[in-house]
Order: C-alpha cells, then structure tokens, then sequence
C-alpha cells in the first residue's frame, strides 16, 4: 500500500511524542516530572464544566450550525469588542473544535502552491506543516534572543515580495513567552499596507500576559480586512480536552472556512460551544486565579534556570513557557532534552522541535505545581553538573 505524497510533507507536534516517551518511561517505574506538554494542570473552572453538564441534559448533542452557534458567535464578538476594541460582525466568526483548523483551514483557502508564507523560528511547528502540506513555499523569519525573541520588522519587510500571500504572527508567542510591542505590531501593519498579503495573528495565549500590553494587528487601520485572528479556550480556560476554538475572518473569507468545516468536521460539538459561553460571560475568578499562579511559577523557574551554570534564561512576558539558552553545555538541544529526560527524569522540549533556530535552547512549559518545578530545577542541575566533569 502507499501514501499519497502529500502526506510526506506532514509534520508532527513534538511535544505529543515526548510525552508518549516519557510515559513508557513511567510505566516502567520511572518518575518523570512533565515540563513538555503545553497544557494548563488545572482542572476547567466549575461553572463551565457546569454549564456542559447542563447542556448536555438539555439536549445540545446534536448537529449545530457549521460556523458555530449564533451565542457563542455573539458573545466571541462581544469579547474581541472589549479586549481589542473592535466592533465584529458574528458573521466574520468560526468556531471550530481547537484553535489549529483555524490554521488549517486558513492555509488550505488562501495559500496556492509556489505561494510564500512567512512565519516564526523558532514557532509552533504546526505553521510549518500546514504550509509544506499545501504546497506553500515556506519562508521562516528569525526571532533571536538579543532582540527578547521578537522579530525585526527590516527583516520582515526584505522577505515580502509578490509572491506572499500570508504572514503568521504569533503573540504571545509559544516557545519564547516573547509578546509584540505596539510599534512591533504598528511596523508590521505598515509594511502588510494595501498589499494583498493577508496576516494570520494566532493570539491564543491574549490573556496569559503578565503586565505588557496584548495588541492585534486586526485593530489598525485597513487590518481588519486582512486579517484571520486566532483565539480559543484551550489555555485560558484549561479546556485542552474540549476542544473548542475559533476565527475571525475578513467577511469574503469567513464562509470558505465554513465550508471546509462542513467537509472536514461538520461542526463543533453543541455541548461544548455552550460550556463555551459561559466561559466568556460568566465569572473570570478562575481564569485570574491560574493566571496569577503562572507568574508565581514563571518567576521560580526563571531564577532556578538563571541559577544553573551553563544556563541563562529571558524573563517570558506571556504565555507560560521558557525558552533557556543550553549553547554553553557544548551539547546540541537534543543531546540535552534525552539527557535530561533519561538521566534526569525531566520532561521538555528540544528547540529545535520549534525549526531551526531553536538550536542552542530548550523549551520548558511552567504548567506544572512550583514543588515540581523546584525539583525539576534541582534535577536540571545535577544533570548538567554531569556533563560538565
């Protein structure tokens, strides 16, 4: 039997492979510390978890409409109104199961084969996949440590040309914890003017920030249009398992998505769309709980890394990963990720899962208790000892 060639250009998300590893690992009795997978440890907060139970009994278990429910559409509209400050039309609104059909469907409507999509390295490798798998040409831009991991808007100007047809922004940003300035995002906005290049702002970690300011490129002048924005409830409401996520679309693009959805999934799961606005329009107490837990362990993982010789970390200001320097090691990312993983028992990530600038760094998610972090770091530590004597 064969494959069909496209599916040679598909990649992976390392992060699912790394905890299959690290589960084996476990099931033979060793403990491992999870440091690898992005997702919240905290349970979904009660009055949601409540809400689906309660739309589950009151019959939402049966097809809805393709582009998602007209409240969960209008109470999406109304958040992107009071976060970004921009009026939206329920009409320009998809909602699908996870945020990444957003991504999906995005590449699959607008990128035709030879046409070049820019996006982040290191960055989610899930841009990179899509691209490949539809015939894009893809065109990473760097995002270097001495610039906080935010990209240089020259650099980003010298690879436009007439043959982009989409650029992927990510912020805040998952590996880094980088979030764009309001001159970064204004710079890039300029540099899009009135060409045909459409922007993909994947801003799922928007409200996962620890003092600096969320802006998106849909709310200048002329973006609005040309714009997809991502968002979803995966990380600010630790709904990883509902799966429930959505876009919203210049107005001529929002039903070809929808018709994707129609051919891909049909449509998001009913129950999990109304858990999905009370998520939005009931109490916030605790998403603002988790937030503030994950400055509490953002701050103790920071220091611990910085604490670690031959280690030095940023301070994230968003989301909730850390992206530590290794090159001092002599090892390369992956040399340290399997040693810590086998040597240490320390889930992680190697930058390099991220493209290839992510060489010289791992990524380490802090969704996890402080006690397990401090022992992380003390494990971390005696590992890396070992590699220096």
């Amino acid at each position: 039997m064969q494959l069909a060639d496209r599916m040679r250009t598909l990649g992976t998300e390392t992060a699912f492979e790394v905890l299959a590893r690290a589960r084996a690992l476990e099931a033979k009795g060793r403990q491992i510390i999870h440091l690898e997978i992005g997702e919240p440890d905290f349970d979904t907060p009660g009055n949601i978890t409540q809400a689906g139970i309660e739309a589950l009994k009151q019959g939402y278990t049966h097809y809805g409409p393709a582009a998602g429910l007209p409240e969960l559409r209008e109470a999406i509209a109304a958040r992107i109104e009071r976060t970004r400050r921009l009026p939206i039309d329920p009409g320009r609104i998809v909602v699908t199961p996870g945020a990444k059909p957003i991504m999906f469907f995005t590449i699959l409507a607008v990128v035709n084969p030879g046409d070049e999509v820019i996006y982040p390295d290191p960055g989610f490798p899930i841009y990179e996949s899509m691209v490949g798998f539809a015939g894009g040409v893809k065109r990473p831009i760097p995002l270097r440590e001495e610039r906080g991991f935010r990209l240089d808007v020259n650099e980003l100007a010298d690879l436009v040309n007439e043959r982009t047809r989409l650029i992927i922004l990510n912020s805040p940003h998952n590996p880094t914890g980088s979030v764009l300035t309001r001159a970064d995002v204004a710079a890039i906005a300029d540099v899009v003017g009135d060409s045909q290049v459409l922007v993909l702002s994947d801003e799922i970690y928007s409200e996962i920030m620890y003092g600096s300011e969320h802006v998106s490129i849909a709310s200048f002048p002329g973006m609005l249009d040309r714009t997809i924005l991502l968002d979803g409830f995966s990380k600010t409401y630790a709904m990883t398992g509902w799966r429930l996520g959505y876009g919203v679309f210049p107005e001529w693009l929002a039903p070809f998505v929808a018709k994707l959805q129609v051919n891909a999934t049909s449509c998001t799961a009913s129950f999990t769309q109304r858990a999905g606005v009370e998520a939005l329009t009931g109490p916030q107490d605790g998403a603002q709980a988790m937030l503030a837990e994950f400055r509490r362990r953002r701050d103790v993982i920071v220091r611990g890394l910085n604490e670690i010789p031959g280690v030095s970390c940023l301070t994230p200001e968003g989301a909730f990963y850390v992206f530590p320097n290794i090159k001092r090691t002599g090892k390369s990312s992956q040399e340290v990720a399997d040693l810590l993983l086998h040597e240490g028992g320390v889930g992680s990530l190697p930058g390099t899962s991220f493209g290839a600038g992510g060489q010289g760094y791992l990524r380490f998610s802090y969704a996890n208790s402080v006690e397990n972090i401090r022992m992380a770091l003390e494990r971390m530590a005696e590992t890396l000892s070992a590699i220096r004597t």
